[in-house]
């Protein structure tokens, strides 16, 4: 089976080469939060495609763009939010198909379907939960 995109298989150094980049500058932006790689037992930076895309980006935003550090941060930290919202707007979407109607928010903002017919499991919170439905129309 070949990794994913997201599996942390390049050393350092490789995906320094890949981006275009000293290696030091790898680290600094590790420091900083820009890339996160993934770690090695031994506590070795392991990069996957993704991380190399990224870091591409970031020299894009820097060189191209001329956005500083903490704003490209920002920008990085915005992209991923939309992607976390645009996965959730997707099980939202499946869960309104006919015949899965029903919903759930719960405290933690997960989504949860209601099986038809049955009621969603009560929790009790301060800030409460919130339970959605579409009315079926009555004939």
């Amino acid at each position: 089976m070949a990794p994913s995109e997201e599996t942390p298989v390049f050393v350092i150094s490789v995906a320094a080469e890949l981006a275009g980049m000293h290696p030091q500058t790898l680290r600094q932006y590790d420091r900083l939060g820009l890339v996160s790689p993934g770690r090695t037992s031994g506590r070795g930076r392991r990069y996957s495609l993704r991380d190399v895309a990224t870091l591409l980006e970031v020299q894009r935003l820097s060189q191209e763009e001329g956005i500083n550090l903490a704003g490209i941060k920002r920008i990085l930290a915005l992209e991923s939010e939309v992607l976390r919202l645009h996965d959730q707007v997707e099980v939202l979407r499946r869960m309104a198909e006919p015949g899965r109607r029903i919903f759930a928010a719960g405290p933690g903002g997960d989504v949860v379907e209601v099986s038809r017919g049955k009621r969603a499991q009560r929790v009790r919170t301060t800030n409460g939960a919130i339970v959605l439905w579409r009315p079926t129309p009555h004939a």
